[in-house]
């Protein structure tokens, strides 16, 4: 499997949201900015999308609001995510709000936000000035934002990199990743869960990835990615709902709560909005689809401030 091959992913996962957003299943005003408009996706492909992105910015505002907006967020393998903006314009900016990816990936985010005046008078704002958006060496630094290079399998360089965005471990933080472990082998995100679940006090992480791996569907998806060299690594812990949790309570969380995208769906509050977006043929695919992944929380909560609510069951 080659790094680059993983990085591609964002931009499959990009163009899709794109799309999505295009047929109006969410506002993005500024996906446009930093993604280009990619071909026609299926229905199902864009409910998929859309359960996803409604399930993680759910999770994501409640721990922001429990935490009044002083807590802090590092989102894994964020690729062009456009969170940071959306945030702002809803007044729910962290404390800090850092993003971790390959170099390939963050220089070319870098550029694009560099370029675009909407993007930059934007972090602007909210740092007080465009002299303190700082830009360079494929990283972004400003007050509550970071964009940062770094190999997730790397806890060294990991930790220096977050040092150097001034993150403080003894505040709540969300670790959110979208198919990222998936694709390191599984010592390796179980030494990254460790670490995390060691080094601070009060953690949330939010992970949205495959699930329900053993059978002929997941077998299928599997031999699809791996026809573009992309092997899922560590897929052992995606074989079910139970293990997606194990992989936490294993590593130092005190406990875990998986549910798969198909009960997501179903429980979104604006589904006869979505399903007259666009019409579905067949719900089968969409059914199969869904429950081959799932949104996955775990916590652990020294301070006793409610991260247990963090869940995609509450």
């Amino acid at each position: 499997m080659s790094d680059e091959a993983i990085q591609a992913t964002n931009d499959d996962a990009s163009m899709c949201k794109r799309y999505a957003v295009e047929k109006g299943y969410w506002k993005d005003p500024f996906i446009d900015l930093l993604v280009k408009l990619g071909e026609r996706k299926a229905p199902e492909i864009n409910r998929g999308y859309y359960a996803r992105v409604e399930g993680i910015r759910t999770l994501l505002e409640r721990f922001l609001r429990l935490t009044e907006c002083k807590g802090q967020v590092v989102s894994l393998g964020a690729g062009f995510d456009t969170t940071i903006w959306r945030l702002k314009d809803a007044d729910l900016v962290p404390s800090s709000y850092v993003e971790v990816d390959f170099r390939a990936v963050t220089s070319r985010k870098c550029q694009r936000i560099r370029s675009r005046d909407k993007l930059m008078s934007s972090l602007a704002e909210m740092s007080e000035g465009i002299e303190h958006v700082q830009i360079s060496d494929a990283e972004l630094h400003c007050k509550h934002y970071h964009i940062i290079w770094a190999d997730l399998r790397n806890l060294e360089q990991f930790e220096n990199k977050l040092n150097s965005c001034g993150i403080d471990k003894g505040l709540p933080t969300l670790f959110l990743a979208e198919c990222v472990l998936v694709y390191m082998p599984v010592e390796k995100s179980n030494a990254l869960l460790s670490w995390i679940s060691s080094k601070f006090d009060s953690a949330v992480f939010v992970n949205y990835e495959q699930v329900n791996m053993l059978d002929r569907f997941g077998q299928v998806m599997v031999n699809n990615l791996r026809s573009r060299k992309c092997d899922l690594c560590g897929i052992e812990p995606c074989s079910s709902l139970k293990t997606q949790e194990q992989r936490f309570t294993s590593n130092g969380w005190t406990s875990s709560c998986a549910i798969d995208m198909m009960d997501i769906y179903h429980h979104l509050p604006d589904l006869d909005r979505i399903v007259r977006l666009e019409f579905l043929d067949e719900t089968e695919l969409l059914e199969q689809l869904l429950t081959h992944y799932c949104i996955c929380t775990a916590y652990k909560d020294s301070k006793n401030i409610g991260l247990s609510s963090i869940n995609p069951k509450s």
